[in-house]
């Protein structure tokens, strides 16, 4: 349990501190004014898609590399993270080539307002040169994982928000030394700072490649492997992103109060689940390991205390929301219809708390035993059979926003069906 504990804790803090720095960020911004903090939101959606898109460069490494580093293979670990880090350059450049030409008009599709989408443009195509790092350092989040090294990846990504955070406030608004570059000093503060992090992963890496002796040059078959894997996480993270556009849609449908208070628990929710992911993250390292050493017994031993740890932690959680429930949402604003709407979708969010739990527990699980196309297959079952029917039912008899977290909440019991099913089949457990 300590190293369960010690991993998630790692874990944790990488995923946490992104969007602590993007709150800092668009307070910052937000101070040049509402067309500013438009253009910057709009800039980083597009770039917060484009990385959720791509997470297989993390979780699929992390898969991977644990199991070599179980079977005692700790350089065949490092070839994961060196066949990785080649798909993230690759995959980077091009998005840069086509990001860069398709930027103006992305934003005028996403953003009607001429003025906004000029400057979400402008913001973009100085930040997503930092792209092919921000991958690098997607790909090193994963190899480390594998190897177990749990502070490294914290104190890479630290650094580099930390110089951002710095470069933020300064360039947006001539701070000191800095000159005021406004929206653009956003943009610039972000390229350095994300930059900053890929190299740190990247010259790790490289450590390791000299200390090894692993062969720095693309593995076709290494590469083939990871792509395959990519193409089932690919398919699951689409899956998401279509279920919560597709809700989001819907309640706009309603009323602007509607929309806000559903904005407003889902935000809450996925903050929430990044503490749950940081223990399927732990579970994906352990249990890969576990396999990789044909050790069937520690990696159900491991499943269990993930899972136990998960529950437990989701129960409180759930606790603290419902004991809150009339002061917590204050935090987000005052406008009493925006309050009063949040009441609904609040109950849903502590009822599925539990639930995602053992959901997330149990995907972290089979991840790492490279279970990904049962992944896949469930996530794409429980979207077209559960959610997706239930948010547009929820349309066109005007069921509100109950009827969308009705959805959700089917969607994760027929998530948590799936991954319950195949836990107890045993079938997960290949070494």
């Amino acid at each position: 349990m300590h190293r369960i504990a010690v991993l998630a804790a790692s874990a944790l803090v990488v995923l946490i501190a992104p969007p602590l720095y993007l709150l800092l960020d668009l307070a910052v911004v937000g101070r040049l004014g509402a067309s500013d903090l438009a253009a910057l939101g709009v800039g980083t959606l597009v770039l917060a898609i484009l990385s959720t898109q791509l997470t297989f460069l993390a979780y699929g490494t992390t898969a991977r590399a644990s199991r070599r580093f179980g079977e005692g293979d700790r350089d065949g670990a490092i070839a994961e993270g060196v066949a990785a880090t080649w798909i993230a350059v690759v995959t980077g450049v091009a998005i840069i080539a086509v990001g860069y030409v398709a930027a103006p008009w992305a934003m005028r599709a996403l953003v009607p307002d001429p003025a906004v989408a000029a400057d979400g443009a402008g913001w973009l195509r100085i930040a997503i040169f930092g792209v092919p790092l921000i991958l690098v350092s997607m790909a090193g989040n994963g190899w480390m994982r594998g190897v177990q090294e749990t502070r490294a990846p914290v104190v890479n990504v630290v650094v580099g928000l930390v110089v951002a955070a710095v470069l933020c406030v300064g360039l947006v608004h001539g701070v000191g030394p800095f000159p005021r570059l406004g929206l653009q000093g956003s943009a610039w503060a972000n390229l350095i700072g994300q930059s900053i992090t890929g190299v740190l992963f990247g010259a790790a890496l490289w450590r390791e490649v000299r200390r090894t002796g692993v062969g720095i040059a693309p593995d076709r078959a290494v590469i083939g492997a990871q792509l395959v894997m990519a193409r089932d996480l690919i398919a699951r993270s689409a899956s998401f992103q279509i279920c919560f556009l597709s809700a989001a849609a819907v309640a706009a449908r309603y009323s602007v109060a509607a929309v806000a208070a559903h904005q407003v628990v889902l935000q809450v929710w996925e903050f929430l689940s990044l503490l749950l992911d940081s223990l399927a993250i732990a579970a994906q390292s352990l249990v890969g390991a576990a396999l990789g050493a044909a050790s069937k017994d520690r990696a159900r031993e491991v499943a269990r205390q993930v899972t136990v740890a998960s529950v437990a932690v989701s129960v409180v959680v759930a606790v603290g929301l419902a004991i809150g429930s009339s002061t917590i949402p204050r935090m987000f604003g005052n406008d009493p219809d925006v309050l009063a709407a949040i009441s609904t979708p609040w109950w849903f969010l502590i009822v599925m708390l539990p639930i995602a739990g053992v959901v997330f527990a149990l995907d972290g699980v089979l991840l790492g035993a490279g279970d990904a196309a049962f992944l896949r297959t469930a996530t794409l079952a429980a979207a077209l059979g559960a959610f997706l029917p239930l948010i547009w039912a929820s349309h066109v008899f005007g069921w509100g926003l109950a009827g969308i977290w009705t959805g959700l909440l089917a969607f994760m019991l027929a998530r948590l069906a799936a991954v319950w099913w195949r836990y107890r089949s045993g079938q997960w457990v290949r070494v």
